[in-house]
C-alpha cells in the first residue's frame, strides 16, 4: 500500500485518493526566462517517477504542472519588474517570445532526461480570467482589499479565522506585530500581505484590463486558479521543491480557504534542494549549472560532460526529500553505476538456460516484491536501486556460469528489470537515448521536406510538389494532405 509523506501533517500518510482509480496531481513548473537547472531537474524528475509509479499500480492520473510565463517578480512576489518581462526589454522582444523560447528549452530538456510529458501543462498568461475570478471571490469573502488599483490578501485577518503558516510550520503573530514598526510599507496593510493583483506600471509591458486596474496577476494566484480549473475544487495532490512551502505554497493553501472555504489539497509533497558545497544551487545565488551545460561539459565547474540519464540516476540515487550534493566525482559514480545497470540488462540476452535451474521465475517475482515495497515506503528509490545492483549481481553469475536459471525464470527477470529500470524509474541506455535523438531528427527532416513541398504549393511549382510528394512515397512514407497542412507516416 503506497505511503508518501504529507508536507502538511509532516508525516507518512496511507494514499487514498479521491476519486477510485483516479489521481488528481499538480506540480508547480518553472519560470521561464533562463534555461533549466539542475534544481529545476530534481523536482521535474522526482514528481515524473510518482506519474510513472501512479500509473503503473493503475491509476488513471491527471498530472498538470504549469508554466509561469507572468507574475514572478525580481525581488519577491509583490515587488520589482517581472523576469520575463526584464529579460524582453534586456533582449528587446517580445515577453512571449522569451517565454516560448525558454518553454522549448526546458521542454528539451526534460524529454532528454525521460520525463514524461504532463497531461496539461497550463500557462498563467493563458489564465487572467480565472486569476481575476479568483481575486473577485476573496474580496467577496472579505479576506482582501484594494488599494491604488492593487489587491492584496489580508493576511492579519485571515489568520484571525484560519490557520495561516500551517504547512512551513511559523508563528505569523510576531511576524504581523513586528510589520507594524516597518517603515515603507506602501500600500500594503501589513507587510505580510501578498499581492493578488498588481497594478502595472506605465514601463510594465505585460498587463491585463481588470476591475481594479491595468496590471497582471500576482505569482500565487496561478497555481490556484489553474489548479482549481482542470483538477476541481479539491485534488489529491501537489508537488513541487521545499523553496517553495514558504509563501508560495502556504499563500495557495490561504487562497483556497478564502475563496471557496475549504482547503484544495489532500497530500502535500515536497522534494529537497540541490546544493553546491553544501548551499543550495540556484538562479538568484548564481551558483547553478544548467541542464545544457551538464550535457555538454561546457562549465568552469564540470570536468567533463554527464548525459542526461546519468543526471536522472544521479537524482534516483538520493531519496527525494533528503538534500543532494553535486559533486564531479558524484556524478562520475553515477554514470558508471548506471552504465553497470545497463550492462547487466544487456547480459541477460546472453544468458543459457537449464530446464531444473537453481533461479526459477520466483526470483523475479521477489525481485519486483522488494521493488514495489521499497516505491510503496514514500517513493524510496535508493533501496530500489540497491535491490536492482542486487539482480545485477546475480545475472553476473548467471553469465559466468556460476548459477543457472530456468527458460521462465530469465523471461521473468527480463520482464521486470525492463518495468522497473524502463518504465518506473525512467531510464534509458545510451543506446535507447541515441534512438529517440534520431528518431527525432527523421521526423524533423520529414516536416522539412514538407514544409518546403508547401512553400511549392503555394507558389504553384507543382513540379517541385510532385517530387517531393513522390520520392517520400518511394521511400515508404504515406503522405496525406488535409486542409491544417500534410501529414506522414511510414
Amino acid at each position: 500500500m503506497l505511503t508518501i509523506y504529507n508536507t502538511l501533517s509532516r508525516r507518512k500518510e496511507v494514499f487514498r485518493p479521491l476519486v477510485e482509480g483516479h489521481v488528481g496531481m499538480y506540480v508547480c513548473g518553472p519560470t521561464v526566462y533562463g534555461d533549466a537547472h539542475l534544481g529545476h531537474a530534481r523536482p521535474a524528475v522526482t514528481f515524473d517517477t510518482l506519474f510513472r509509479y501512479l500509473r503503473h499500480l493503475g491509476y488513471k492520473v491527471r498530472y498538470v504542472r504549469n508554466i509561469t510565463d507572468v507574475g514572478h517578480l525580481e525581488h519577491d512576489a509583490d515587488e520589482g519588474e517581472d523576469k520575463i518581462a526584464k529579460k524582453a526589454r534586456l533582449e528587446q522582444l517580445e515577453p512571449m517570445e522569451v517565454a516560448q523560447y525558454y518553454t522549448n528549452r526546458f521542454h528539451d530538456a526534460m524529454a532528454a532526461l525521460g520525463c514524461l510529458p504532463p497531461s496539461i501543462e497550463p500557462h498563467a498568461s493563458g489564465h487572467i480570467i480565472e486569476q481575476i475570478a479568483l481575486v473577485q471571490q476573496i474580496l467577496d469573502a472579505g479576506y482582501a482589499y484594494v488599494s491604488n488599483g492593487s489587491v492584496y490578501f489580508d493576511v492579519e485577518k485571515y489568520s484571525r479565522d484560519h490557520h495561516y503558516g500551517k504547512l512551513s510550520g511559523r508563528n505569523l503573530d510576531d511576524v504581523i506585530n513586528a510589520s507594524r514598526e516597518l517603515d515603507g510599507v506602501g500600500e500594503k496593510r501589513n507587510q505580510v500581505d501578498f499581492a493578488l493583483w498588481k497594478k502595472a506600471q506605465p514601463e510594465h509591458i505585460m498587463r491585463w484590463p481588470s476591475p481594479w486596474s491595468d496590471g497582471f496577476p500576482g505569482w500565487h494566484c496561478e497555481c490556484t486558479a489553474m489548479g482549481r480549473k482542470y483538477l476541481g475544487e479539491h485534488f489529491d495532490i501537489h508537488g513541487g521543491g521545499m523553496d517553495l512551502v514558504f509563501p508560495h505554497h502556504e499563500c495557495e493553501i490561504a487562497q483556497a480557504v478564502a475563496s471557496q472555504g475549504d482547503e484544495a489539497v489532500r497530500y502535500w509533497m515536497h522534494n529537497n534542494m540541490v546544493t553546491i558545497g553544501g548551499q543550495k544551487m540556484g538562479k538568484s545565488l548564481g551558483n547553478f549549472i544548467t541542464l545544457s551545460q551538464f550535457f555538454s561539459g561546457q562549465h568552469p565547474m564540470l570536468t567533463q560532460a554527464f548525459s542526461p540519464m546519468t543526471i536522472r540516476f544521479f537524482i534516483l540515487q538520493a531519496h527525494y526529500r533528503s538534500t543532494l550534493d553535486f559533486s564531479n566525482d558524484a556524478l562520475i559514480a553515477s554514470g558508471k553505476g548506471l552504465e553497470r545497470l545497463f550492462e547487466a540488462m544487456k547480459q541477460l540476452e546472453r544468458i543459457d538456460v537449464v530446464a531444473d535451474a537453481q533461479i526459477t521465475e520466483q526470483y523475479a517475482q521477489d525481485l519486483s516484491d522488494k521493488c514495489r515495497e521499497a516505491m510503496d515506503d514514500d517513493l524510496n528509490t535508493p533501496i530500489v536501486i540497491s535491490h536492482l545492483f542486487d539482480a545485477c549481481r546475480l545475472i553476473n553469475q548467471l553469465a559466468d556460469r556460476k548459477a543457472s536459471i530456468s527458460p521462465a525464470g530469465l523471461e521473468a527477470l527480463a520482464a521486470t528489470m525492463k518495468t522497473i529500470v524502463g518504465d518506473i524509474l525512467g531510464l534509458r541506455s545510451e543506446a535507447e537515448q541515441g534512438n529517440a535523438e534520431r528518431e527525432k531528427s527523421f521526423a524533423g527532416a520529414v516536416d522539412l521536406l514538407l514544409d518546403v513541398r508547401a512553400q511549392a504549393k503555394a507558389a504553384k511549382d507543382w513540379a517541385t510538389s510532385d517530387r517531393i510528394r513522390d520520392s517520400l512515397a518511394a521511400l515508404g512514407f504515406q503522405i496525406k494532405d488535409t486542409k491544417e497542412g500534410a501529414t506522414w507516416k511510414l
